[in-house]
C-alpha cells in the first residue's frame, strides 16, 4: 500500500494563451521590444508591467502573456535579462573599471546591490565580482597598473638642508682659523 497518495501532474493549456490572437502577439511582442530594449527602458528601476501596459494601450494581462508565450519567462525575469546582458558589459569595460558593484546595479536599473547579485547569479551562475575577476584573468592586459604606494610613517628627511648646514658650518671653522692666525 502506497504511503503517499501521489498523483501524476497534468499539463494545463494556460488560460492566458488564448486571451490574445497571434497576430496581436506578434504586434505586441514588437512593441514590447521596442519600449523595454531599444529605449532601454530597462535601466528604469520603476518600470513596471503596469507602466508597459499603459503606454502600449493595454492591460497588464495581455503584457503578460505575451512575454510569457513568445519569451518563455515572466515579466521580471525578461526584464532583468537585459539588465544583466548589460552588467556584464559594463564590468568587462575599461571605462568602467573603477566602479563599485552598487554603482554598476544603479546604472542598470536594479533597485538594490542584492537584487542586482541574485539575478545575475541565477542568469551566470556566478557573482559579478567573480564574472569581472574570471574576465581580468582571461585578458591580463585589462587590469590597471596600480602605481606603488609609499609607506605610511615619518618623512623622509631632506639631505640638501643637512649638506648645506654642513657646508656652512665648515665654512665658518675655516674663516675662524685664518682669522687667528
Amino acid at each position: 500500500m502506497a504511503k503517499y497518495n501521489i498523483t501524476e501532474k497534468k499539463e494545463k493549456e494556460a488560460a492566458y494563451r488564448s486571451l490574445v490572437s497571434p497576430k496581436m502577439m506578434d504586434e505586441m511582442q514588437e512593441k514590447i521590444m521596442n519600449i523595454i530594449v531599444m529605449q532601454k527602458k530597462y535601466r528604469d528601476k520603476d518600470y513596471s508591467a503596469k507602466k508597459l501596459a499603459e503606454d502600449l494601450g493595454t492591460n497588464t494581462r495581455y503584457i503578460s502573456a505575451v512575454v510569457n508565450v513568445r519569451f518563455h519567462m515572466n515579466y521580471t525575469s525578461f526584464v532583468n535579462k537585459y539588465r544583466i546582458d548589460e552588467a556584464m558589459t559594463i564590468l568587462v569595460d575599461k571605462r568602467y573599471q573603477d566602479l563599485r558593484m552598487e554603482e554598476v546595479s544603479d546604472m542598470v536599473g536594479f533597485a538594490n546591490r542584492q537584487s542586482f547579485y541574485a539575478s545575475f547569479f541565477r542568469v551566470m551562475g556566478m557573482t559579478p565580482r567573480d564574472y569581472r575577476m574570471e574576465h581580468l584573468k582571461q585578458h591580463p592586459s585589462m587590469q590597471k597598473v596600480e602605481k606603488p604606494k609609499a609607506k605610511p610613517g615619518r618623512k623622509p628627511k631632506k639631505a640638501t638642508a643637512k649638506k648645506t648646514t654642513a657646508k656652512k658650518t665648515t665654512a665658518k671653522k675655516s674663516t675662524t682659523k685664518k682669522e687667528s692666525k
